[in-house]
């Protein structure tokens, strides 16, 4: 029986047979790996080291049970709304504001925005009108108040009206685009009247009026503020139609539009 030159030394090992008492004469040979063609050979594979366990991070300690949240109050959150829907509508338009980037500015969500406003368009109407009537009710406090400046009646309507005129023009775009979501938003309840915060504004404004008169005036004061507001309204939305370049420069313009609304002012005393 003859093997391979690399088989340097043979080994004969009997194997014994499992149960049995007896040797087998089955035999194995066993030859020294040193002898052994590369190919016959395995290099002894490293132990595998196992990662690290990770140190176990200590549990944080739960909120004492009398914790609470810092809630923001509906006197936050909604000026927060408005403030932040008035930039995106600037910037962007009716229809290019979004009530997801209007609730992010605010930092509020949009479950929360439509809480305080029941739709976009909704919303679209009380961002044009209520800082109008915080404006009405600050210069009625200034001027009109117990602590106002003592400017007479005359002074005090001129100022406001030419204050109000400049808000129409700073926001006549905003006032524009009402209009179309008024006429053509299926969702909307049309006519201005039933917008909160214009209701409040002329609420505001009758009241400083009725102020100013002893008993009963001629005209009441709910038609009267609401005729002033319109005549200043188209005034500044329709400028560029009613008031051609060339008829008339932009103070005398303003002068003739308080004139007028001091005049019908008149009529109750």
């Amino acid at each position: 029986m003859r093997f391979g030159k690399h088989a340097a030394m043979r080994i004969f090992k009997p194997l014994a047979a499992p149960g049995r008492g007896r040797y087998d004469r089955a035999w194995t040979i066993q030859s020294d790996p040193s002898t052994l063609p590369p190919s016959r050979t395995r290099a002894a594979s490293p132990k595998t080291r196992l990662p690290k366990a990770a140190p176990k991070k200590a549990a944080a300690k739960p909120a004492p049970k009398n914790a609470r949240r810092n809630r923001r109050s509906a006197e936050d959150i909604r000026p927060k709304i408005v403030q932040a829907a008035a930039e995106e509508f600037k910037r962007r338009g009716y229809t290019g504001a979004t009530t997801a980037a209007i609730a992010r500015k605010a930092q509020v969500t949009e479950a929360q925005l439509f809480r305080y406003f029941a739709s976009k368009s909704n919303l679209f109407r009380e961002t044009v009108f209520e800082p109008l009537d915080r404006h009405l009710q600050n210069f009625i406090q200034e001027h009109l108040g117990s602590a106002g400046t003592g400017r007479d009646l005359t002074g005090n309507t001129d100022l406001y009206t030419s204050e109000l005129q400049r808000f129409i023009r700073d926001n006549s775009r905003m006032l524009t685009s009402l209009v179309m979501v008024q006429t053509y938003d299926a969702g909307t309840e049309h006519g201005l009247g039933r917008i909160d915060s214009l209701n409040r504004y002329f609420e505001h404004g009758a009241a400083a009026m009725r102020s100013r008169f002893k008993g009963k005036p001629p005209v009441a004061p709910e038609l009267m503020v609401r005729l002033a507001f319109v005549l200043v309204l188209g005034s500044g939305m329709f400028r560029e139609w009613l008031f051609p370049k060339g008829l008339a420069g932009e103070a005398e313009i303003e002068a003739a539009i308080n004139a007028f609304v001091r005049k019908g002012l008149s009529v109750n005393g």
